[in-house]
């Protein structure tokens, strides 16, 4: 903040020309990464608290906030937009343990770069699911022609470096953020992993 992957594309081929992007589901067994809808709101904000605020959201969220932002994550699937933001769940019942994203197109991202950010809830905190999440994404932005994942963390954010390190990211460049935020970047060549079959590893 991963027992050997499974092929996450077992469920549904991330093939956007041939199914429906958010009918996507990606699992290597112990999660499984789905798009984010409507009901997750109430299980977001009652998982949210000061290390998510501070690291990923940048306020806290309120219901009308996190619905609309469902609400454009939705309309991102639906229309093949660069933002692909999943859940990501935990058990049978695929209980929401947090989330992450892609992005496609950012600003300070090269053609070919996929950024992704993450973040769970304080309760599944220290099980390596992060770590999970983080390779499961990393092979679908693969999958869609990302070239390479990037990770972005303040230097002060030990937990989400920690969760890049043990993914297999490679520590980049250090550069400042739009609001001048310091921003070290954590690297995976997807080309490689490519050949190499990304996240064959066990998860710390």
């Amino acid at each position: 903040m991963r027992d050997e992957l499974r092929n996450p594309m077992a469920q549904h081929s991330p093939d956007v020309k041939n199914h429906r992007m958010h009918e996507v589901k990606l699992s290597d067994g112990i999660i499984t990464l789905s798009p984010l809808h409507p009901g997750d709101a109430e299980a977001h904000l009652a998982g949210e608290d000061e290390a998510l605020v501070r690291w990923l959201s940048g306020g806290p969220g309120t219901r009308e906030g996190v619905e609309a932002y469902i609400r454009h994550c939705q309309e991102q699937w639906d229309t093949s937009g660069p933002l692909r933001a999943f859940g990501i769940r935990v058990g049978t019942d695929e209980a929401l343990a947090g989330t992450i994203d892609l992005r496609f197109t950012a600003e300070g991202l090269s053609p070919g770069q996929v950024n992704v950010a993450y973040g769970l809830y304080p309760c599944w905190r220290g099980r390596g699911l992060a770590t999970r999440a983080v390779l499961l994404a990393s092979r679908y932005a693969a999958s869609e022609g990302g070239q390479e994942v990037v990770i972005r963390v303040e230097p002060q954010n030990a937990a989400s470096a920690s969760v890049a390190r043990r993914a297999g990211f490679t520590p980049g460049k250090h550069v400042h953020g739009e609001d001048g935020t310091q921003l070290d970047w954590y690297i995976r060549d997807l080309r490689i992993d490519t050949q190499n079959d990304l996240g064959a590893s066990k998860p710390a």
